[in-house]
C-alpha cells in the first residue's frame, strides 16, 4: 500500500522566452527537490498551469518528470478535468508513463452534485491501476467534497488520500476522525494550503502538497518532519518563519506569485500563460520585500 506522507511539491512548469515548456530548467528544479529530500513531486497540478497546457505538453511533462525522478521520490501526476473522459485519458497516459499515482481535482465549472462527484472518481478509479488522491479545492472548482461523500469515495480500493484545500479545518478534522481514525483501510490526508500544514498535522494530518516548497523545499521538509516527530515547538518556529511567504504566495492567483518569487531568487522559471498575468507593480514590490526579509534573494 502506497503511503502519502511528507512534503510533495506541486511543481511549477517553467517556460522559455517563447512560452514553451523549458525542460532543461524543469530538470534543474527536479534535481533541487530531490536534493532537499521531498517525498514526492506533483507535475501538472494547479501550480503547473495544467488548464493552459495542450494534451501533448501535459503528457510530455509527466513523462519527463517520471524519467528524471527515476524512482528517487514519488511522482503524482495531476490528471483531473471537468470532463470525466478527458481525466480518464490523462490518467491512462500517466499510468503508461510510470507515474506512482494521480492527483485528481474535482470537476470545475460544471458544479456536479455529490452523486456526480462520486461517479466521477469511481469512473476514473475503475479505468486505472494507479492509486488516486482526491483534490478538494472548492475555491477553484465551486464544489466541495462533503465528508459523507468522501467517506464513500474512500471505499473505492485505489483511492488512497485527499488533498484538502477547502480551507475548513473543521471539515478536515471530520475527515480524519471518520475516515482515518475509524475507517477500515489506511487513508491519508494532506494539506493543499501551506499555511494550514501545521494545523492539519496537529490534528492527525500527514503532510502537504506544497506551493512554497518550489522555493524553500528544505524548510518545508524540516517543518513536516518536525511535526511528524511530535516536535511541534520546532515546527511552529518554522511555520512562523515562513508565514510571510505562505501569505505572499497567494497575493494573486497561484502560481503567479511563486513563479515571480522563484525568478527573484535566480530560478529562471519564466512567466505564466494567459489568461494569467504578471504580478501588479505593487504586489511585485511587496513580494520583493518579503523575499529580502527572508534572505532568499539570488
Amino acid at each position: 500500500m502506497v503511503q502519502v506522507k511528507g512534503v510533495y511539491t506541486a511543481m511549477v512548469t517553467p517556460f522559455d522566452e517563447s512560452g514553451e515548456v523549458d525542460f532543461d530548467v524543469l530538470g534543474e528544479l527536479l534535481d533541487r527537490q530531490l536534493a532537499a529530500g521531498v517525498a514526492g513531486v506533483v507535475p501538472m497540478g494547479t501550480t503547473g498551469e495544467s488548464p493552459t497546457m495542450f494534451n501533448a505538453e501535459h503528457d510530455a511533462v509527466i513523462r519527463y518528470t517520471v524519467e528524471k525522478v527515476a524512482g528517487r521520490a514519488q511522482v503524482w501526476a495531476g490528471t483531473g478535468s471537468n470532463n470525466t473522459q478527458q481525466a480518464i485519458r490523462t490518467t491512462g497516459e500517466a499510468q503508461e508513463a510510470g507515474a506512482d499515482g494521480a492527483l485528481v481535482v474535482t470537476p470545475y465549472y460544471n458544479k456536479p452534485s455529490q452523486a456526480g462527484l462520486y461517479r466521477y472518481f469511481r469512473d476514473i478509479a475503475e479505468s486505472t491501476d494507479l492509486p488516486l488522491i482526491v483534490y478538494n479545492i472548492k475555491g477553484r472548482t465551486a464544489v466541495n467534497v462533503e465528508t459523507e461523500t468522501l467517506a464513500e469515495i474512500a471505499k473505492i480500493p485505489n483511492v488512497v488520500a485527499v488533498k484538502e484545500a477547502s480551507g475548513d479545518i473543521g471539515q478536515m478534522a471530520d475527515v480524519i476522525d471518520r475516515i482515518c481514525r475509524r475507517g477500515d483501510e489506511p487513508f491519508w490526508v494532506v494539506s493543499g494550503d501551506d499555511a494550514l500544514t501545521l494545523p492539519l498535522m496537529s490534528i492527525g494530518g500527514h503532510g502537504v502538497i506544497s506551493v512554497v516548497s518550489n522555493l524553500v523545499p528544505e524548510r518545508m521538509v524540516a517543518l513536516v518532519e518536525a511535526a511528524s516527530a511530535g516536535d511541534f515547538a520546532t515546527a511552529r518556529e518554522i511555520h512562523y518563519e515562513l508565514l510571510p511567504l505562505f501569505k505572499a504566495s497567494f497575493i494573486e492567483t497561484n502560481p503567479v506569485p511563486i513563479k515571480a518569487a522563484m525568478n527573484l531568487c535566480g530560478l529562471d522559471v519564466g512567466g505564466v500563460r494567459s489568461p494569467l498575468a504578471p504580478l501588479t507593480a505593487a504586489n511585485q514590490e511587496r513580494l520583493e520585500s518579503i523575499i529580502r526579509g527572508l534572505g532568499l534573494t539570488g
